[in-house]
């Protein structure tokens, strides 16, 4: 039974005169936040604010690195050899680890994005080219999945792993997410978002949309930005951790 969790959400995901989500509201309540490194979202002033906006609000920095495709706000499946998606995401991770140390904040871990992140959880060569760049950044932890191909890579390479589920996603009983295409696959409920995450803390489980039960066995919870409600959902979730007895930090505080 867990006494701590991690409450992460994306942040920084506008680029130039567009804003996505709120990442004031969000900040106030999270514990890390992932910030995007321009290939999905986010721009080199964007990535500076939200560096600042965080270590302002004492909150965790990561960098949210994915697919190059601006247009489809990186949700879309590409392929491209490993070798160059290493050299994609070092060029990430590296922008906003690079802004991040100009400010004086550390990069604590690193949350693919979107469609890469989904690929990620079964292509072991994606798996591996996302643990190459992480390890490239000495002692950054990786935000992955229980079971996944990435974070069984991470392990080979000796990348710390945070084990992360879903607050705003439902699930499907082999642990995967509902596509944002069909129905339901988004929580927009705060209560439910609240339920979730008492109960992925306290009992490591997770209920599917079909009503099966699956073990996540978190270290930290995800909250997206750009789900409708996203910081209401977030203190929701907060709340109902603190009151079951649950502290929320990031993972790098509790060893």
């Amino acid at each position: 039974m867990t006494a701590w969790i991690d409450l992460n959400a994306d942040g920084g995901e506008g680029f130039g005169a567009y804003e996505i989500g709120d990442d004031a509201a969000l900040l106030r309540v999270v514990s890390s936040i992932n910030v995007a490194c321009g290939f999905h979202g986010g721009d080199p002033p964007t990535i500076r604010r939200t560096v600042r906006a965080a270590a302002a609000a004492g909150v965790a920095v990561g960098a949210h690195p994915g697919f190059p495709d601006l247009q489809g706000f990186g949700r879309r499946p590409m392929q491209i050899a490993p070798a160059d998606l290493a050299a994609m995401l070092v060029y990430q991770i590296g922008a906003v680890a690079a802004l991040a140390s100009a400010e004086g904040v550390p990069l604590r871990h690193v949350k693919p994005h979107g469609a890469l992140y989904n690929l990620a959880v079964a292509d072991n060569a994606l798996a591996g080219a996302i643990a190459e760049a992480v390890a490239a950044f000495g002692g950054v932890a990786l935000y992955a999945p229980r079971g996944s191909a990435m974070a069984a890579a991470a392990a080979a390479r000796g990348v710390p792993v945070a084990c992360e589920a879903f607050l705003d996603r439902a699930y499907r009983r082999d642990g995967t997410l509902v596509s944002r295409a069909e129905a339901g696959a988004l929580i927009t409920d705060p209560a439910a978002a609240a339920a979730r995450a008492v109960e992925a803390v306290r009992l490591g489980t997770v209920t599917t949309a079909d009503g099966v039960t699956i073990t996540v066995r978190p270290r930290t919870l995800c909250i997206h930005s750009d789900t409708p409600g996203a910081a209401r959902l977030a203190a929701a979730a907060r709340a109902a951790l603190e009151a079951a007895g649950v502290r929320v930090g990031p993972p790098h505080a509790h060893g």
